[in-house]
């Protein structure tokens, strides 16, 4: 029996059909290929606008910590300069002190040179006093009685001698009078002159502190005015590279909505045949397994469907629309690179964590186009589809529509 020879036609057809659909792929994704490159730019944009404005936001943060802290400073002048009204009253009241002292003291220093040429003349008169009983010596009672003629005389001679002892005494308690005034002046003159001298010192004290606390306080405030300019200028710079920027990309999407425009007019469509559609119209967005439905998970909402696909999986528009939303991962708030589709009715669609993104805000695709690729960005743990259906902006069950 011999051998059967194989038939090699299907083998053939095929190879063929492989090929056509091979030479088909480059005729349709030519223009595709072009748009991605631009998404690709239009990423690396909205990337640099993003870290601009994080940087905008921070250094915004910062010139109001800055303004805080110098309105605190400005607060603490104040009260400084409060407290130097205090001070300058004190040291007003303070002064007229010494000004009372400094008049007492020289009230004291005239009265203490009456008193010392007073203090003079008497201890003059004591000498010449001292000196007359020295030479012509004391008269006593005996004396006078023996010299005395008679009763009156001895009398007028007693008399005389009590008046002229009793001169003696005053003579005698009036110098030592002018000298204990003139002791206390002295002790009033050096108690006046330590009271001087302190108050002199304890206002040059506050003064230097006063002095000392503005002059650091003010310093502290112009190295924060300083630093606020700095960083003014630098936030002006930024603003000025994010409207570069934004206009770049507004450059760059008007580019893919042209280079999309020009391809089909409503999106690219992947080869070979699509998927067929549900009864509400839809077809799945991407080929993959489904691992997380619509509902409660993990103890919050979870408001689509996750099919997990490998990364770079094109993704299809579920059904046909016009592109309302295309936020990057940094702007999207978790969702990463983010799409979504309005196909009127109030029906609309989200595609979310794609690795990029191949349509532009404003476009129109239809079912099966090309919008984007499955990937892993924003709060994702593998590379998967999240699938949003939203009714007037409230999320639904996508498998009702699928």
């Amino acid at each position: 029996m011999s051998a059967s020879r194989p038939n090699t036609r299907p083998r053939l057809l095929a190879i063929v059909a492989l090929l056509a659909g091979m030479a088909l792929a480059v005729a349709v994704w030519g223009p595709s290929a072009g748009a991605k490159t631009a998404n690709e730019k239009l990423e690396t944009v909205e990337g640099k606008i993003s870290q601009a404005q994080q940087r905008e936001g921070v250094l915004t943060t910062a010139i109001a910590a800055l303004g805080r802290r110098i309105s605190a400073l400005e607060g603490q002048v104040s009260e400084l300069r409060r407290e130097e009204a205090a001070v300058e009253a004190e040291l007003a009241a303070k002064q007229a002190e010494l000004d009372r002292a400094e008049a007492e003291l020289t009230r004291a220093l005239d009265r203490l040179a009456v008193l010392r040429d007073q203090l003079r003349r008497a201890l003059i008169a004591l000498r010449d006093r001292l000196v007359a009983i020295y030479k012509q010596g004391s008269p006593d009672v005996t004396a006078i009685v023996l010299a005395s003629e008679d009763y009156e005389d001895i009398v007028s001679a007693a008399t005389y001698i009590d008046a002229l002892r009793e001169s003696d005494r005053k003579l005698a308690e009036r110098v030592r009078s002018l000298r204990d005034e003139a002791k206390r002046l002295v002790r009033i003159r050096r108690e006046s002159k330590l009271t001087i001298e302190a108050a002199r010192d304890e206002i040059a004290a506050r003064e230097q502190r006063l002095e000392s606390t503005r002059a650091s306080l003010e310093a502290r405030e112009g190295a924060l005015v300083s630093v606020r300019g700095k960083r003014h200028r630098s936030l002006q710079s930024i603003k000025g590279r994010v409207h570069a920027h934004e206009e770049v990309a507004a450059d760059l999407r008007a580019e893919i909505q042209a280079q999309l425009a020009a391809s089909t007019g409503a999106g690219t469509l992947p080869p070979g045949p699509l998927p067929s559609p549900s009864a509400a119209g839809f077809i799945w967005p991407v080929d993959g397994v489904l691992t997380s439905t619509f509902g409660s998970r993990w103890g919050r909402m979870h408001e689509g469907i996750d099919v997990a696909a490998p990364e770079g999986t094109p993704i299809r528009a579920a059904a046909s629309g016009t592109v309302v939303l295309i936020q990057s991962e940094a702007s999207s708030g978790g969702y990463g690179n983010f799409t979504c589709v309005d196909h009127g009715g109030g029906l609309s669609t989200c595609y979310a964590h794609q690795s990029s993104i191949a349509t532009a805000s404003g476009a129109s695709v239809a079912q099966g186009a090309v919008i984007g690729y499955v990937g892993n960005t924003g709060h994702s743990f593998g590379a998967h589809l999240h699938f949003e259906v939203r009714y007037y902006g409230a999320a639904t069950d996508p498998l009702a529509y699928l």
